[in-house]
């Protein structure tokens, strides 16, 4: 029998039960729907956290202060006071640090800024005016920070979008002045929204000069008396330079803080951080598609079992038909056919409603956060060869059970 005459009885024994087969391609239009879906969904999340620490620049490096252990996490990270605002001035070396082109100090306080009767509590970023640049943040309105206002330690402030919302609602704050810590601060500006991020809400924060944290509000020193900060933000020359500016950063520190055994810092390089992080939300992409695809094993197993009770229905039909001169090869391939093709329809469905689905949830807001979702021709090129591989696997018991029938027993079959 040719391949043409399999297909078409295929398709008019499958016809000829609409409802039956209808509904045996529901478990895997269930499956391949869902794996496209829960992958998607999975995928736009991975790709969304990805570009946002992108943003930030991957030829970054942060040097915090805490050692490294040896599990490669960091201990007591920030908590001790090692790092000092003249360090961050040593590594401006062009002798001693070649690779390193920009170098961004930060500290960081708590405060209750007051507006009229508003108030709210937040974190204060102590920085220098390289520091927008280098995390490549954005001003949506205003001035950002100038040398001589950093080197007279003005009472100048920078605010978040968030902060603008809590304390202005839909007034402009530029010029307006605020209290922080019972003293006057102008507003000069309002950051760009960049929402949140692996170190929390970053549009609830504001910028104040590194030297106003010190001189007028207190920032923390250290035992010697040299202003700390918590963190140096160091950009690179380039992404391959990486490697040569930790190198000459850790030789600069180690011989101002005289460490002869264990780093009482801790480097961090953002191209790593982003690797690893694709790394893990990889891993739970996958966690996310092994899941849905047990909707299409259910969906293989409802297949086999409608064949069986195919083979069992068409036994004299079969009888006929071996009686008449068809081999065995003819009866095992039509029930194949018949089950490749089930699948293989409710994969392409599936696929359908699949992509539906993945339009209809992309930008969809669940509480604070909002939902996206990307969706891969590969993934659903891998459903659908999924779903035929299923037919083809849970099909074959139930043609092997049909092809390997005796014809007078099968004709003698009520």
């Amino acid at each position: 029998m040719n391949p043409l005459t399999t297909f078409l009885t295929a398709l008019d024994a499958l016809n000829s039960n609409k409802l039956r087969s209808g509904l045996t391609l529901l478990g895997i239009i269930i499956g391949v729907s869902a794996v496209i879906t829960l992958m998607a969904i999975g995928r736009g999340a991975q790709e969304s956290i990805t570009s946002r620490i992108e943003s930030l620049g991957t030829n970054l490096l942060f040097i915090r202060s805490g050692a490294t252990n040896q599990s490669g996490f960091s201990g007591a990270q920030g908590s001790a006071a090692t790092l000092t605002l003249e360090d961050s001035l040593a590594l401006i070396d062009p002798i001693l640090a070649p690779s390193l082109a920009s170098v961004a100090p930060e500290v960081q306080i708590r405060s209750q800024l007051v507006y009229e009767r508003e108030n709210t509590n937040t974190q204060l970023i102590g920085i220098t005016p390289e520091y927008l640049p280098v995390r490549s943040y954005e001003l949506e309105s205003g001035q950002p920070f100038t040398t001589p206002q950093v080197d007279a330690a003005a009472q100048v402030i920078i605010l978040g979008p968030d902060l603008v919302e809590d304390l202005f609602g839909l007034r402009d704050p530029i010029g307006q002045t605020i209290k922080v810590s019972e003293r006057a601060f102008e507003v000069i500006g309002v950051m760009k929204s960049k929402g949140s991020g692996g170190s929390g809400n970053q549009d609830n924060r504001a910028y104040i000069p590194i030297t106003t944290a010190y001189y007028r509000l207190g920032a923390q020193r250290t035992a010697q008396g040299e202003l700390s900060v918590q963190t140096i933000n160091v950009q690179v020359v380039d992404d391959d330079s990486a490697d040569a500016a930790v190198i000459e950063i850790s030789n600069i520190l180690r011989l101002r803080h005289r460490i002869t055994d264990e780093d009482d810092f801790t480097i961090t390089n953002m191209q790593e951080m982003i690797e690893t992080l694709q790394e893990t939300t990889e891993t739970f992409v996958v966690f996310l598609g092994a899941i849905a695809s047990i909707s299409l094993l259910v969906g293989g197993i409802g297949i086999m079992n409608i064949m069986l009770v195919s083979v069992t229905e068409r036994t004299r039909e079969i009888g006929i038909r071996k009686a008449m001169g068809a081999k065995r090869r003819d009866i095992l391939s039509q029930f194949l056919v018949e089950a490749v093709l089930l699948s293989l329809t409710g994969g392409m469905l599936g696929v359908g409603i699949g992509l539906g689905m993945t339009e209809v949830l992309d930008g969809v807001q669940l509480g604070s956060a909002t939902l996206l979702t990307s969706f891969s021709t590969n993934i659903a090129l891998l459903a659908m060869a999924v779903s035929g591989g299923i037919g083809l696997f849970f099909g074959i018991y139930p043609a092997m059970q049909a092809a390997k029938m005796h014809p007078i027993e099968a004709l003698r079959h009520e």
